[in-house]
């Protein structure tokens, strides 16, 4: 427990630390803010998808790799699993490697308010995740474009596209 508020705090401050005014006008501002805290989520990911399937055997298809990052590398991070894992049919650009990851309860957005006011604060909170979940695949060996949205706090989507090669 104390462990994930401890990242909780870290999490937060770096969003602060990243999103406090820029005396810079034309350093790229929130897009770049946003940037790094995808980098460090991948980072954090790659290491995270080294270390913790060290017993299982490599991942061949990508449903089994998508279902080790709900089950075991969420719980890794968050001490619970994703509520949901299903492919998304519904993509325009593409049927086969799309998947959507559904978490009701996302830890890092309990925090905020459940008002409609909050919405357009969460993106900067889900931009780590979808680094780290994009790291992570990336060491297990797929590549992926990970995207987030959430219509209501504290639940939120991470959508995943596994790029074929």
């Amino acid at each position: 427990m104390a462990d994930a508020v401890l990242f909780e705090f870290l999490h937060t401050e770096m969003v602060a630390e990243l999103w406090a005014p820029d005396p810079d006008p034309g350093s790229g501002g929130k897009k770049r803010s946003l940037s790094v805290l995808e980098g460090l989520g991948f980072r954090v990911g790659q290491a995270l998808g080294e270390r913790l399937p060290r017993e299982t055997p490599a991942f061949r298809e990508e449903l089994d790799a998508l279902k080790f990052l709900c089950k075991d590398l969420w719980a890794a991070m968050f001490q619970k699993h994703m509520d949901g894992l299903r492919t998304n049919h519904q993509a325009l650009f593409c049927c086969q490697g799309t998947y959507v990851l559904q978490d009701n309860s996302f830890p890092l957005l309990i925090a905020m308010g459940s008002g409609p006011q909050y919405l357009e604060e969460a993106p900067k909170f889900l931009a780590f995740t979808c680094g780290l979940l994009c790291g992570a695949l990336h060491t297990l060996g797929f590549q992926s474009l990970v995207t987030a949205s959430v219509a209501s706090l504290p639940a939120c989507k991470f959508q995943v596209v596994i790029q074929k090669s």
